[in-house]
């Protein structure tokens, strides 16, 4: 397909799961596996104990708890598996953190069935969108220097990370920041966040740091919730959820993706976070959706060859799903590693997600002023209307773009019309 035709959101067609299963095995190495992994950790201490403080908050019971994490992790972790097998790609499924911190709140003033009434709604309003290629179509219009502008600032938190780590544990983070670089040059051949992680996870041992807390929380059983349908829920929760989804989680994973110059199945990928929303709210669970930060992970250098990356997210999706089916057993091991450890290497492991996403949003002339301003409003973190930085990174870039960079939205303007124009194509994703 010549260049004049090509759209980066046209729909891609998959190599297929028997291709993924395949090739899975001679992907599966050292790399994959650390990577896969750290995503995992991630995903499952601090976000876990955001669900188990919203739902103490809103005064569920130990059953609607480890319902509502069985619901999203495990159904995220399966959309990790075939999503990665289908696509051969790394993408990750998870649920929204920052719609968990918006139920924190939300949970106090509806019920739990209130609850997954509006958790439905937005499921149904985020698969129309999906359905319809409504998000594809829209994405063209957003130029890629500010899609990865701010990816920079809404991520670029982790890196900071680092720094206030080091500051909690300056022996433990010390040593494994020191250790990662001291292998950053010999990372074609030994992963240096693996390094990291085991010098970390030793030194925080040998210091009486890493201790297993003990978590009141059982084997996880789901407990069927019914919706119950409320118009102030609806613009309370389901909208902002729905936003979320596709504005903050989506929008990273899919400029993450093309930041390592992927060709991520936009519209797919909304379609199913809309059946991910459906399907958790049933059992209590927010939704289940694309991953912006483990997606980065997965994508990034850290993983190996790009071709091989997916089989990282495989391990994330099979650990994901893991710990949904034995929450109970899982959280008190993880959160048995000190906080700030895990935000140490989570901060590294970005470090090549970060210089990607900065030097594509800044390496060429156009859509600078907007570039910029997403990736303030991306560093800031800012929250308006209960949706997050990385919604309104998009949106003031892109509108200050407009209005003051008129001659580079023109050229946009050109390759859209030009692409709308040729008969519609399937692009290959070669394996």
């Amino acid at each position: 397909m010549n260049e004049k035709g090509r759209n980066r959101f046209d729909e891609v067609q998959a190599p297929g799961i028997k291709s993924g299963l395949k090739d899975f095995p001679k992907h599966l190495n050292s790399q994959t596996i650390t990577t896969g992994t750290i995503a995992a950790i991630f995903g499952m201490t601090g976000p876990a104990m955001i669900i188990i403080g919203a739902a103490e908050a809103g005064g569920l019971t130990m059953e609607q708890t480890v319902s509502w994490l069985f619901a999203v992790y495990f159904i995220g972790g399966i959309f990790s598996i075939l999503l990665a097998l289908h696509y051969k790609m790394p993408i990750n499924g998870a649920y929204s953190i920052p719609g968990a911190i918006l139920m924190a709140s939300a949970l106090t003033l509806f019920s739990l069935n209130e609850a997954a009434g509006a958790y439905l709604m937005a499921g149904i309003l985020v698969l129309i969108l999906g359905v319809t290629k409504s998000i594809g179509k829209i994405m063209k219009f957003i130029p890629l220097p500010i899609i990865l502008a701010m990816i920079a600032g809404s991520m670029f938190r982790f890196a900071l990370g680092i720094i206030d780590s080091v500051e909690q544990l300056p022996i433990v983070v010390g040593l494994t920041v020191v250790t990662f670089f001291g292998l950053y040059g010999i990372r074609a051949k030994f992963p240096p966040i693996l390094g990291a992680l085991i010098v970390g996870t030793v030194v925080a041992f040998g210091m009486g740091l890493f201790q297993i807390q003990s978590v009141e929380i059982g084997l996880a059983m789901p407990a069927l919730v019914i919706p119950v349908f409320s118009l102030d829920a609806f613009f309370s929760i389901s909208i902002p959820l729905a936003i979320l989804v596709i504005g903050a989680e989506n929008a990273q994973a899919t400029g993450a993706l093309l930041a390592q110059k992927y060709k991520p199945p936009v519209n797919f990928m909304t379609t199913l976070s809309g059946i991910g929303g459906i399907l958790t709210s049933f059992f209590g669970g927010h939704n289940a959706n694309i991953a912006g930060p483990m997606t980065a992970l997965c994508a990034s250098e850290n993983a190996g060859k790009k071709e091989g990356r997916y089989a990282a997210t495989i391990v994330d999706g099979v650990l994901f799903a893991s710990f949904g089916l034995f929450a109970g057993i899982a959280v008190p091991i993880l959160l048995g590693l000190p906080g700030a450890l895990i935000s140490a290497v989570a901060g590294l492991a970005m470090i090549a997600v970060l210089i990607n996403a900065l030097q594509g949003a800044f390496s060429e002339k156009r859509f600078q002023v907007g570039a910029f301003c997403a990736l303030a409003i991306g560093l800031s973190g800012i929250t308006l209307f209960q949706i997050s930085a990385p919604f309104w990174a998009l949106v003031v870039g892109v509108t200050v773009s407009f209005i003051v960079e008129r001659n580079d939205f023109k050229s946009l303007m050109k390759v859209v019309t030009v692409n709308s124009e040729q008969p519609e194509e399937k692009e290959v994703v070669n394996s």
